[in-house]
């Protein structure tokens, strides 16, 4: 079996934060480091010009990717209407931002504020799950007309209490009911969740939109204990074609930097993680793109 290539994107959560049209020379050093794609992260959709963002891409001959930053302004399952309503104004925003750009999915942890985690009964659970659902839906419903697609991030324990397997991420999904909705899968948060990443990354199935490469400890792809050899079996198994994007944060990232604990670098410089990264995974994801041939994790 033969795919074509899997795009190699970074995250602009590793270039600057909040991101902003001013950044936009940035997108030279990441063709130059060998990438195929942006990841451009809308932390305030104020500070971006979609119109700005796809010129400069296309400039550099790299393609955009969009996805959301989900702070306590943007929870799609909360009590309040109106706090709902706020994400999914948001969201919406982020559909015409990637429609315009060319992004073919808005992609994140949409289903609440990134960081709550709360001892809730069954019933309030519930009830958040299902307002959850109900506000997905309804982006979900607004981006088909764009033919963008929702690619939902499961996050670990400690960054949400609602979805944090990929196994609650089909259920959600499929709940929601929309064929444009479907899963991001991060490295980092499948190592801390998932007792095999392989068997998690293939239960995914026709969900599996889009994938996040961190390593364990967010830091550098290869330089620490995620099973990326498992990984790359798995996508091969399921005839992945879409992009891997590297995703770190800088310290800056102040919309999210608490909720993801964000306290210490977690290698020399974001530049050497940007370098390193592809160094990495290009090769290691051309082992995707093939029937035969073991593919070698790290070293």
């Amino acid at each position: 079996m033969t795919t074509r290539s899997i795009s190699l994107g970074l995250s602009t959560f590793v270039l600057a934060s909040p991101f902003s049209d001013s950044d936009l020379g940035v997108f030279r050093d990441v063709r130059s480091m060998g990438y195929d794609e942006v990841e451009v992260c809308i932390e305030d959709p104020a500070r971006l010009t979609a119109a700005k963002v796809a010129k400069a891409a296309s400039d550099e001959g790299l393609s955009v990717l969009v996805c959301g930053a989900f702070g306590p302004d943007r929870d799609a399952s909360n009590e309040e209407p109106s706090r709902r309503q706020d994400a999914v104004d948001y969201l919406q925003a982020c559909v015409d931002f990637a429609a315009e750009v060319g992004s073919p999915l808005v992609s994140g942890p949409m289903y609440a504020t990134t960081g709550q985690a709360r001892l809730l009964s069954d019933y309030e659970r519930a009830a958040q799950w299902g307002r959850a659902r109900d506000s997905l839906a309804e982006v979900a419903q607004y981006a088909a007309a764009s033919s963008v697609r929702l690619a939902i991030e499961p996050l670990n324990r400690f960054e949400t209490d609602l979805v944090n397997t990929v196994e609650q991420g089909v259920r959600l999904c499929d709940d929601i009911g929309a064929a444009n909705a479907g899963l991001l899968l991060d490295t980092f948060h499948m190592n801390i969740e998932e007792k095999d990443v392989p068997a998690a990354v293939r239960s995914a199935g026709k969900h599996l939109f889009h994938i996040q490469a961190s390593e364990n400890d967010r830091g550098t792809p290869g330089t620490g204990h995620v099973d990326w050899s498992g990984l790359v079996r798995a996508l091969r198994d399921l005839e992945y074609q879409g992009s891997v994007v590297v995703e770190s944060f800088l310290p800056t990232v102040k919309e999210i930097a608490r909720a993801v604990s964000l306290w210490r670098p977690v290698a020399p410089s974001m530049t050497h993680l940007a370098r390193e990264s592809v160094s990495f995974l290009r090769p290691l994801l051309r082992g995707a793109e093939t029937q035969s041939g073991d593919v070698q994790g790290s070293p």
